[in-house]
């Protein structure tokens, strides 16, 4: 039987970079402790979540995958602990800024780096001031004992994201996110339409889906949590409230997913001929 234990870490974070590794690394090494061996921290966990304003100084947070200061320490973390760390960060490549994610492997090398695709822009993300498209495609990577596909928070509610990474060879998704309160609506809490979506994305291509939200309040957002892992099936088998910090773990069997995946004929049954529409602008 193919097993993989997989992880999420779910905190709050300050405008100390020093503080915010401090925290992530305390829980990785207790994911690590608890026998994962895939672990998820939330998006841009270098700090406070920025994109909530415009402002131009910020792009000097913005440094190459291989000076990052988040990325170097999670290199460092999972070389020692034999562990895979996909570390959201926010990259300058000369001129231009991603939203970006370091997949760093057990030995502690960054085995590729993959650029958000889907960019949002709203009152309180306001991530197009800062971030082009990603340019790299999806990726899909190697992992102890199957393949990783990542996605990054504005990607989490697109179909089409989770089934590319799917026909790459994907065998378990992973989405770091940042969401919470919408300033414009007060009353809009999108916690459950996020989850929603996710688990769409492992009924409908039969794989488990690892999700890490941040918590806490930040100069009046307020980000609500609710990470969590589902199987195949959508049924949830480890999750967090939306305020406590902490770290989930569950182990899959992924034997049994892909019979599932392959008894459900999803793959098998698909027309792509008919899909031209889906790439066609609107």
């Amino acid at each position: 039987m193919t097993q993989i234990t997989v992880a999420a870490l779910q905190l709050a974070f300050s405008d100390d970079l020093e503080r915010n590794i401090a925290n992530v690394s305390r829980l990785v090494r207790e994911a690590a402790w608890r026998g994962a061996q895939v672990i998820l921290p939330p998006e841009l966990f270098e700090g406070e979540y920025f994109c909530r304003v415009e402002d131009e100084g910020l792009f000097a947070q913005a440094k190459p995958v291989a000076e990052h200061r988040a990325v170097m320490a999670m290199q460092a973390l999972a070389a020692e602990l034999g562990v895979t760390i996909p570390t959201s960060f926010f990259e300058a490549d000369g001129p231009h800024h991603y939203n970006s994610l370091a997949m760093i492997g057990p030995d502690g090398a960054v085995q590729g780096v993959y650029r958000k695709s889907h960019i949002p822009d709203g009152p309180g993300y306001e991530e197009k001031f800062y971030f082009r498209p990603g340019n790299t495609g999806f990726k899909v990577w190697p992992g102890p004992g199957a393949k990783l596909g990542v996605g990054v928070c504005w990607d989490q509610w697109y179909p089409e994201t989770a089934r590319a990474m799917m026909l790459m060879g994907a065998e378990v998704l992973f989405y770091p996110t940042a969401i919470g309160s919408e300033p414009h609506d007060t009353s809009l809490d999108t916690a459950r339409l996020w989850r929603r979506a996710m688990v769409g994305h492992a009924v409908s291509n039969v794989v488990p889906v690892v999700a890490a939200n941040r918590v806490g309040v930040e100069h009046g957002q307020t980000f609500y949590g609710t990470s969590f892992i589902v199987d195949e099936r959508g049924d949830v088998l480890a999750e967090l409230d939306r305020e406590e910090e902490g770290v989930i773990v569950a182990t899959l069997d992924l034997d049994r997913v892909k019979r599932h995946r392959a008894a459900f004929g999803f793959f098998r049954d698909r027309r792509p001929e008919l899909y031209g529409r889906l790439v066609e602008d609107v």
